[in-house]
């Protein structure tokens, strides 16, 4: 009987270990599911997180009217002095009136070079709109001897309109000739070269003795543009990102205006403007051209073509026409839009879109 009782524990501590042996062999591969089942997990929430994000960016974009595919106003300046002559020059209130309507009607100003890279980082419901100042006059920006805008010139103003209107930034780009805003110093050109880089203003070539181009072979084309460039670079080291073209007439290859050469100097810009027309379409579309950006002439729309052409008169079309226009879904990574108009969005960006 003891013999009996003996295998029988013998068997039952057998059976015990082989038992353990098993169990301790599921609980390792059960750990090993258990780790992929986890990594599927959290793949899962990641995913889900994710659609949930994107359904509140639409969602968001949505209740602004976001279209990030609309049509942004390029508006051109030059001198901004009392009784201007007839022309392209505006007086100082009237300059102010116009900054005023476009702050009130929700416009936020960025720079040429933040336009033609599709930097446009503006507040959710804001539109964006590019001031940009030819020929570098002194009517444009005068500084005193402590390094503060005149008031009563274009920089002086746009910084007092900024002052009263938060989120309205001071920012412009200005095209700039060997006039340099009346500077004839090196030392003074470098001051006031340096105060605009200082405060976000872009600076801009507009080539340095403002020859027309129309017609000229391609090496005085490049050595005129190249020749602004240096002026520029020698003075505070920054390249210019835009050309804006002298009265707005494109060289007999449009292509050389944006890229070239002249004296062991390269240039290659992200945009080339020209003098009027239109507003600019969306750096997001396939309408946009980097070698011909339209502007707007600043002007009333009294007579002439200025009653369709003209910056009041296009501001009025833009806002009549709100979904024409660029509006903000406030989120720089995105490109927002209804999703109808996705047939028009530029290959480069089809990775970024936020259709609704």
């Amino acid at each position: 009987m003891g013999r009996f009782r003996i295998a029988g524990v013998v068997a039952a501590l057998v059976g015990v270990a082989g038992a353990s042996a098993t169990l301790s062999g599921c609980a390792t591969g059960g750990g090993k599911h258990a780790t992929q089942a986890g990594q599927a997990g959290h793949q899962r929430n990641k995913v889900a997180n994710e659609a949930a994000l994107r359904k509140s960016e639409m969602a968001a974009a949505a209740q602004v009217k976001a279209n990030e595919l609309g049509q942004i106003p390029v508006i051109m300046y030059h001198r901004i002095v009392q009784n201007p002559p007839p022309g392209d020059d505006r007086s100082p209130k009237d300059f102010r009136d116009e900054l005023e309507r476009l702050a009130a009607e929700d416009y936020v100003p960025i720079t040429a070079a933040e336009y033609v890279t599709g930097k446009i980082d503006i507040p959710a419901g804001k539109h964006p709109v590019v001031l940009t100042f030819d020929d570098s006059s002194p009517a444009q920006l005068t500084l005193d001897g402590m390094g503060n805008p005149a008031p009563d010139c274009a920089i002086g103003i746009l910084m007092d309109v900024a002052k009263k209107h938060p989120g309205f930034r001071p920012v412009a780009t200005m095209y700039v000739i060997k006039d340099l805003f009346g500077k004839a110093r090196p030392e003074e050109q470098i001051q006031v070269l340096q105060w605009l880089k200082d405060h976000n203003f872009d600076i801009g070539n507009h080539t340095r003795d403002h020859l027309n181009l129309l017609g000229k072979p391609k090496d005085e084309v490049e050595k005129q543009i190249v020749a602004g460039q240096t002026l520029i670079t020698s003075l505070i080291k920054t390249p210019p990102v835009t050309l804006a073209l002298p009265y707005g007439n494109q060289p007999h290859e449009k292509k050389w205006a944006l890229q070239g050469a002249s004296g062991g100097v390269r240039y290659d810009y992200k945009g080339v403007f020209l003098a009027g027309y239109t507003p600019a379409p969306s750096p997001f579309t396939k309408d946009f051209d980097p070698l011909s950006i339209p502007r707007i002439r600043s002007k009333e729309n009294k007579v002439g073509d200025c009653k369709k052409f003209c910056s009041m008169a296009w501001l009025d079309w833009l806002k009549a026409n709100p979904t024409d226009r660029y509006t903000s879904d406030g989120n720089a990574k995105t490109v927002a839009f209804p999703k109808f108009k996705a047939a028009f969005v530029a290959p480069a960006f089809k990775t970024s879109v936020l259709p609704y």
